[in-house]
């Protein structure tokens, strides 16, 4: 039996906690207080308030935006 290798942007996941020191729970509910807004203005936003790279906050809003339905 082998473990299943993750995809999708929760790939991302370990290099974001890794290279910012915070949870990825902590990333995606800075995301939700930020709704209602659309993909590229939450991706902006972490960009802009936080230093994320394009990467890493897309695969966050991405990922919890599919968790919420919303995407």
């Amino acid at each position: 039996m082998t473990a299943e290798r993750i995809k999708g942007p929760a790939s991302y996941f370990p290099s974001i906690e890794k290279t910012y020191s915070r949870p990825v729970s902590d990333w995606k509910a800075i995301v939700r207080g930020h709704y209602p807004a659309r993909h590229g203005a939450l991706v902006a936003m972490l960009k802009d308030e936080h230093g994320l790279g394009h990467g890493h906050a897309n695969a966050i809003v991405a990922h919890t935006l599919a968790e919420d339905g919303l995407e």
